[in-house]
């Protein structure tokens, strides 16, 4: 009885060491998959790379610690790998989600202030006594037109960043624009 219990335990703990000493194919196959997966992923890519930085670190440690034969610790680390992976293709789909709405309310919102801005340069020309080199500032408000319809092509061909330059560059040149406008009109007012 004492010899089939000891062999029981020989078995038992034979059965411990061998299933802790093989290296976790299929974690590891699945954590290569995710950060491969994540790496191919646009979003993820441009609007997570921080994440998919710590993908990568886990992926490296994973196969550091298999090397090792450290095989528990290299499970873990391909569980964070995929972990990270995924979680960088979520927050790469939010990141363009949110560049894409930033894109397209920026460019919205430039159409009522060129037409405002066109039409107060307009009225300053008429005017007359408003001493301005309006054909400089007519040049700058055709380059904010310019730029406001490149910045509304952007937005069509899915180039987010690019059409929130664009839309900044617009708002700086009629701000400068209605800067010199405003000066324009206090120099007449002080001169009165």
């Amino acid at each position: 009885m004492k010899k089939l219990s000891v062999v029981f335990i020989i078995i038992f703990v034979l059965g411990l060491v061998s299933a802790c000493s093989t290296p976790p194919k299929e974690e590891m196959e699945k954590a290569h998959d995710a950060v491969t997966r994540a790496e191919n992923d646009a979003n993820a890519v441009t609007y997570a790379s921080n994440i998919l930085v710590r993908a990568r670190d886990a992926l490296t440690r994973m196969e550091n610690e298999a090397e090792a034969k450290r095989y528990d610790t290299a499970k873990t680390y391909a569980a964070e790998a995929v972990t990270q992976a995924e979680r960088a293709i979520a927050e790469g789909r939010t990141g363009a989600a949110r560049i894409k709405d930033e894109a397209e309310n920026l460019v919205n919102s430039l159409a009522a202030p060129l037409a405002e801005t066109a039409k107060s340069l307009d009225a300053a020309w008429q005017a007359e006594t408003i001493m301005l080199d309006f054909g400089s500032l007519n040049t700058d408000l055709e380059e904010a037109r310019r730029t406001y319809g490149d910045a509304r092509q952007s937005i069509e061909n899915s180039r987010y960043r690019e059409a929130v330059s664009q839309g900044q560059t617009v708002r700086s040149i009629l701000s400068g624009i209605n800067a010199a406008l405003t000066e324009g009109v206090q120099a007449v007012s002080r001169k009165q």
